[in-house]
């Protein structure tokens, strides 16, 4: 399935297949059951004495002023909640402001009040999981913004549930978005993920990532992604990425989460494919999702940067840092 009214830039894609109801990836069919989960409940946890141990927070600078500048910038939120503002478009990348559906515990503050953004013009939402599309997040954006919302297919009809006259578009794989910036290009791309809201609607919602191409400036949001050989073929539809905003949380124990998440080292070999210039790493140290301790993706990139296996630059913001475009 595709979107008939939206460009396709790959040459012959058909659209993203769909068997029983339900979206599958063609190179790899999802492959989360039930037993894996309960193998992961009950068996040892392997890192259990280093992440209770671990008393690593994540910094936090506090403070709204990014949101008056004029200036281009790009602000870490927290978790996959990012800040873009280029040209005076102003962007939101899967927001969420408090708990996961008010129950799993936030870790790291938000660096201002939600009440705070005003005149959104997009929000971008890469896949259903409710820590990327959070219900309560995103009608607290539209009772003071009138955003347009770009994500995959069978998600803004979602959304469009919570908030019923919100403005959508949804995408299948390798299409773009229809915008009236002249010099603004949003592109939905693969990922290796899944996607649901509850245990009975399992990929009835499009999971992929996000290319943001601004006025010369490219930038990619990766979503939620396991390691695969999408980020090679990304590099050669968009061969000069300037930043890769990639996951580097939640993988383990690896038999449950490496088809879906990739590790800090993982992150890393996805950054080395797409041939971009900086990694920004995300998806880590709000919320509490596997088992590896909460500083140690953080600690990992360090060290890989130390050791020189990273081929860019790397930056590990802080939430609520200013990072200039």
């Amino acid at each position: 399935m595709r979107n008939p009214e939206l460009k396709t830039i790959l040459p012959d894609w058909k659209g993203n297949p769909v068997m029983g109801g339900k979206y599958i990836d063609p190179n790899k069919r999802f492959s989360g059951t039930f037993k894996k989960f309960l193998r992961w409940q009950f068996s040892k946890k392997e890192k259990a004495n280093e992440k209770k141990n671990d008393s690593w927070k994540l910094p936090v600078r506090k403070g709204n002023a990014f949101l008056t500048t004029n200036e281009n910038c790009l602000v870490w939120l927290g978790h996959a909640s990012f800040y873009l503002q280029w040209n005076g478009v102003r962007i939101l990348t899967d927001p969420i402001f408090g708990r996961i559906s008010g129950v799993v515990p936030r870790h790291s503050e938000l660096p201002c009040s939600p009440d705070d953004f005003r005149n959104i013009d997009y929000v971008l939402l890469s896949h259903a999981h409710r820590d990327h599309c959070d219900a309560s997040s995103l009608k607290k954006l539209a009772t003071a913004n009138r955003f347009q919302l770009l994500t995959s297919l069978g998600t803004g009809k979602l959304v469009a549930e919570w908030i019923p006259d919100l403005r959508f578009q949804e995408a299948g794989w390798y299409q773009q978005f229809r915008l009236k910036e002249p010099n603004l290009r949003i592109t939905y791309l693969p990922a290796q993920h899944w996607s649901n809201r509850n245990g009975w609607d399992t990929n009835r919602f499009l999971w992929g990532s996000f290319m943001i191409e601004a006025d010369g400036i490219n930038i990619f949001f990766g979503g939620d992604s396991g390691y695969c050989g999408y980020p090679k073929q990304i590099a050669s539809l968009f061969p000069n990425i300037d930043i890769a905003i990639i996951g580097v949380g939640a993988y383990t124990p690896s038999f449950m989460m490496r088809d879906v998440h990739t590790s800090p080292w993982e992150a890393v070999d996805v950054f080395n494919d797409l041939k971009a210039k900086t990694l920004v790493p995300m998806h880590y140290g709000t919320f509490d999702l596997a088992d590896e301790p909460m500083g140690e993706p953080y600690r990992a990139l360090a060290q890989l940067q130390k050791q020189n296996k990273i081929n860019g630059a790397l930056r590990l913001l802080e939430v609520g840092e200013v990072m200039p475009l």
